[in-house]
């Protein structure tokens, strides 16, 4: 990589991805290290409900404290303003519902994986989509993308 670190690329973001962007964990600096390299990063509609879940689990559970959780919400509040957003439309359930004929996924995860699709026009070879989540990340590399970070 040069040494002169350049916005390379645009980028499609789970939500397993963006939501390290939120919060402090064991890969935050991983994540952050890939959002400096975009110039873009793209997400579906729905990652902002499912981040929000999320970090009201960890919340929950006692991982994020009430300030933790505030500041979360408010990172993630930020991020949305700046991400391009794919819609809920007729092509992205048509997309979804390809994903899900294809790979072993979710629901939540073929619209992900739907979505990035669409944010690539079909062509997702040498486009990145940013994932932590097993599954989704191979069934993303099945379908052409550079997944990133290289491994988990």
């Amino acid at each position: 990589m040069p040494s002169a670190k350049k916005r390379e690329l645009a980028a499609y973001w789970d939500t397993s991805a963006l939501a390290l962007l939120c919060t402090h964990q064991p890969a935050t600096g991983q994540a952050r290290r890939i959002a400096q390299r975009c110039r873009t990063i793209a997400t579906w509609w729905g990652t902002p409900v499912e981040a929000r879940s999320a970090f009201l689990s960890l919340h929950r559970e006692g991982v994020l404290d009430t300030t933790g959780l505030a500041d979360a919400l408010k990172r993630l509040s930020a991020l949305c303003r700046s991400t391009s957003e794919i819609l809920p439309t007729e092509e992205a359930r048509r997309s979804a519902e390809s994903m899900l004929d294809k790979y072993p996924l979710r629901a939540a995860d073929a619209f992900q994986l739907g979505a990035a699709m669409i944010y690539c026009r079909g062509q997702p070879r040498d486009r990145w989509f940013v994932c932590f989540d097993d599954k989704l990340r191979a069934a993303a590399e099945l379908a052409g993308f550079t997944v990133l970070p290289p491994s988990c």
